[in-house]
């Protein structure tokens, strides 16, 4: 379960990554258990369970954490301003409780969810995901929550379903950027139904064993590990089953540089710079960028016959 604590914990207070990550590995080593992983039962039924734990045995090996005062203080949130340090300067102006997540479109379930309710339907599971920003930065968190294929069962697909919408808050009031025309209002990502339904695709409400902070996306986001970080929607609100493909937010913005895929590729540039190089968050040095952001084993087969660099 994702152990809750107040809000005006001291940054001192917090467990220091390399302390956390050591406790990690002790429990490990003792209980046989790789951290990060899906429990069995729940890949199993996804029926990926030995490649999850291949990828999630090397993120272990391979990657020191990045510190909860980065991950928590250097952020993509254009809701609350275009500033990587504006999400954590605004963000406490939003209010998680009450909140609900509307379903609509092709499932046999349609309904408004509240957040509670929503926690409910799975144990929080901790895993360890690289996020990779479009803007050739990326972060290494420990994420809780749960496969978002656990909510879709759920709501039960209608069979005409090949696309999921998801829509962020849009309330001004509460996300002072939104009183900017940057971006058209709210934001929206998409997803074809068989990427939604991957069990990596995490349905996420903490990080570092914390509740999710405002400017992570609380109460609720996804975290898709292989796609760049803007696929990643925050503080979901509706979510929308579709027949036909939707136009997500960059897409719609500026469609030459960002595609609906996202697929993190060190093969296809963005228009004004490289992909083939990342810089980790805490780090001077950059690193070879990873097909697919080290995912491919377990992702690569859903893109099989098609072009990467057209279908971007």
């Amino acid at each position: 379960m994702l152990i809750r604590r107040p809000p005006d914990i001291e940054t001192s207070e917090i467990t220091d990554e390399k302390l956390y990550w050591n406790r990690r590995e002790f429990i490990r080593s003792a209980t046989g258990v790789v951290a990060g992983l899906a429990t069995p039962s729940v890949l199993a039924a996804c029926g990926e369970p030995r490649r999850a734990e291949a990828a999630e045995r090397r993120a272990a090996r391979d990657d020191e954490l990045t510190p909860y005062e980065d991950v928590t203080s250097y952020n993509n949130f254009y809701e609350f301003g275009t500033d990587k340090r504006d999400p954590s300067r605004y963000a406490g102006s939003l209010r998680i409780r009450p909140w609900t997540v509307t379903v609509e479109g092709e499932v046999h379930k349609p309904g408004v969810w509240d957040i509670d309710d929503v926690l409910k339907l799975s144990p929080l599971e901790e895993r360890v995901y690289r996020l990779r920003c479009v803007e050739a930065w990326s972060m290494v968190i420990p994420w809780q929550g749960f496969s978002l294929s656990e909510f879709i069962k759920r709501v039960e697909p209608t069979s005409h379903a090949r696309f999921v919408a998801f829509y962020t808050l849009h309330d001004p009031e509460q996300m002072p950027g939104q009183r900017r025309r940057i971006l058209d209002w709210p934001y929206v990502e998409g997803l074809r139904l068989d990427e939604a339904m991957h069990p990596l695709t995490l349905l996420t409400f903490g990080l570092y064993g914390r509740t999710l902070p405002n400017q992570n996306g609380a109460p609720i986001r996804l975290v898709i590990p292989w796609k760049y970080g803007f696929k990643s929607i925050k503080s979901i609100v509706r979510v929308r089953f579709l027949r036909e493909q939707p136009v997500n937010t960059w897409q719609a913005e500026a469609a030459r540089e960002y595609g609906f895929y996202a697929n993190v590729n060190p093969n296809v540039d963005h228009p004004r710079w490289s992909q083939a190089r990342e810089r980790r968050i805490g780090e001077f040095r950059k690193r070879p960028t990873l097909m697919f952001n080290g995912y491919a084993d377990q992702v690569g087969h859903m893109y099989a016959g098609m072009d990467l660099r057209r279908n971007f």
